[in-house]
């Protein structure tokens, strides 16, 4: 009895010990499927790191940028893993907000991420946060309804056909429309879609010399075409859509054409959740003969606060979280189909994946076209597709966003709202010391 009490006891020391050094890390993350599905599959990670806890704290995309952004230019210190996107990397890694991703493992094979997706996360050829999963945009479209219309799809369409489809693809009385975009406001929802469509109709957000370009004709005709296209072809009350609403309309079968995230794909092709999986076609976004297509580049991917005190760990979880290892652990789990998209050139090279995701050329296709360090037809003093990679953006941005989304709901007229646009801007710039 004596030797069994000694025992347990030497047992429960032993455990108090091992949690004593055991170090725990908070990840602050996206309420998104992908990464709640990371957070099932984390025994993985547990199992190979049994002195590493995981604490999550998981929120909806703009309380999450809120909260990051707060933390980190505090230096409050409450996160060793961040999820924020391609816009945040480069202006926070020039401030010295991250640590630079130099220990990720010698088989992590980091030169086997996509280089577009590489470059954006790159500040000085050095990389400042790790892809989970990267993605551009195109046009997904309903094949059935192409063909009753008379119609083929282009692999690479122009927004006047993109216009005659819709057309044709409307069909009120059965609740169709023929092309759903976003319209709510935001500068990562309706603005992610009209600055990277704004990109192939020649407009730029500023010139070289910082100087907004609202009141230029290439915007007047981005927006009046957005506009009228959906007041003729889109869904009603359309303002209030962003991508998890037109999702569901598309997976319900009411919308013709759907141009958004590359990231789509898997969830409208999936027989359980769409009711349209088995007629969906893929084409890259639309131009407008001059050189640019309305696509965007975006990556949500994980990084490290410059003031962790658990630095070690945490680059452990990022490359556990960004590895090739753990796409085949999602792909054993749930099939090729769901591994994470658009971050690693291996993947678009696995057979196995190429023929579970009929939409895998067309993704890389379309992340190889994106072009973040010349966006734009003509010249521009920043970087960034559907965004301009400058602190001011963020609230400009949404800015803009409600102000064109109250144009698309008829609150304000296309004129207006440019105009409106061009104030805030000049305004902007010039509190920022852009402009005098």
């Amino acid at each position: 009895m004596k030797l069994r009490t000694l025992t347990l006891g030497l047992l429960s020391a032993s455990a108090l010990a091992f949690a004593a050094h055991a170090e725990s890390i908070t990840i602050a993350t996206v309420n998104n499927g992908d990464m709640v599905r990371m957070q099932k599959l984390t025994d993985d990670f547990t199992k190979a790191n049994p002195d590493i806890k995981l604490n999550w704290v998981t929120l909806e995309e703009n309380v999450l940028r809120e909260r990051v952004t707060t933390d980190i230019a505090t230096k409050g210190g409450q996160y060793d893993v961040m999820t924020i996107g391609t816009y945040e990397v480069p202006i926070w890694a020039k401030q010295s907000w991250l640590l630079p991703l130099d220990k990720l493992g010698d088989d992590y094979d980091a030169k086997d991420i996509i280089p577009a997706i590489a470059g954006g996360l790159s500040v000085d050829g050095k990389l400042y946060a790790a892809p989970f999963y990267g993605e551009s945009s195109f046009v997904m479209y309903r094949k059935d309804l192409m063909d009753k219309a008379g119609l083929k799809m282009p692999d690479a369409p122009t927004w006047d056909f993109i216009k005659q489809a819709a057309d044709k693809m409307t069909d009120r009385a059965n609740g169709v429309n023929g092309v759903c975009l976003r319209g709510k406001a935001g500068w990562g929802e309706n603005m992610a879609f009209l600055t990277a469509m704004s990109n192939s109709f020649g407009a730029r957000w500023f010139d070289e010399n910082w100087k907004p370009q609202f009141d230029q004709p290439e915007w007047k005709n981005t927006l009046q075409f957005y506009v009228d296209l959906m007041k003729a072809d889109g869904p009603e009350g359309a303002s209030s859509n962003g991508f998890n609403e037109n999702l569901a309309l598309f997976q319900q079968g009411k919308c013709g054409m759907w141009i958004d995230a590359t990231v789509a794909a898997s969830f409208v092709s999936d027989p359980k959740n769409s009711t349209v999986a088995d007629k969906v076609g893929y084409a890259l976004a639309p131009d407008n003969g001059l050189g640019k297509r309305g696509n965007w580049l975006w990556a949500w991917s994980l990084a490290i606060p410059a003031g962790t005190q658990k630095a070690d760990a945490a680059e452990k979880f990022v490359s556990w979280a960004t590895s090739k290892h753990y796409a085949e652990l999602v792909a054993s789990k749930e099939g090729w189909a769901n591994a994470p998209p658009g971050t690693r050139t291996s993947l678009y090279a696995n057979a196995e994946y190429q023929k579970a995701a009929p939409f895998a050329k067309m993704t890389l296709d379309s992340i190889n076209a994106a072009d973040p360090t010349h966006p734009t037809v003509k010249p521009v003093p920043y970087v960034g597709v559907q965004f301009v990679a400058i602190p001011e953006f963020q609230g400009l941005g949404t800015t803009v966003g409600q102000l064109f989304s109250a144009a698309l709901a008829g609150q304000s007229s296309v004129d207006d709202a440019l105009k409106q646009a061009q104030d805030a801007a000049t305004a902007a710039m010039t509190e920022g010391g852009y402009i005098k």
